[in-house]
């Protein structure tokens, strides 16, 4: 299973690019790991709508054009499906077992996806109703997609 991280912008806290690190170093052993980032728009505060739109869409043509025709697109949404580490392990396990051999996470910026990322996802996630910093995101998914290939592989984790 081939597994991408789409996320707009960069790492710049050490410590989040070593936690980075460590879970793409054990997912090793289970999938072919990708994290590709795309350039954030910068956004004032407080800005209109109209222009927040704008910066949607401009950061979610760069994030679709990483996206394949034949990939399972799962995006981290607020509103979407909030599941148990249990579920995603099973979401994850059954998408491979139905032959889906590519799934992509894609994490927005800071004001979240433009429209037509969210029209091209194929399940919306969500970890909270709560706002977590978009860098942290990142850390959190791939601590979850490792804990679900160890519960896939009935391997011992915290639990």
């Amino acid at each position: 299973m081939k597994i991408t991280l789409i996320t707009v912008g960069k790492i710049k806290e050490k410590y989040l690019k070593d936690a980075i690190a460590e879970y793409s170093k054990r997912l090793g052993r289970y999938c072919k790991l990708e994290i590709v980032e795309v350039a954030d728009e910068k956004t004032p505060d407080h800005e209109s709508e109209t222009v927040e739109n704008a910066i949607r869409d401009k950061e979610g043509e760069r994030i679709l054009k990483y996206v394949k025709e034949d990939s399972y697109v799962i995006t981290l949404e607020i509103r979407g499906k909030m599941l148990t580490s249990e579920e995603l392990s099973e979401k994850v396990d059954t998408l491979g077992i139905q032959g889906i051999s590519h799934i992509i996470f894609i994490i927005g910026g800071s004001i979240g996806l433009g429209k037509e990322v969210l029209k091209r996802s194929d399940y919306a996630l969500s970890f909270s109703k709560m706002t977590f910093p978009h860098q942290l995101m990142r850390v959190i998914l791939l601590e979850q997609i490792y804990r679900s290939y160890r519960i896939i592989n009935h391997e011992p984790y915290h639990k």
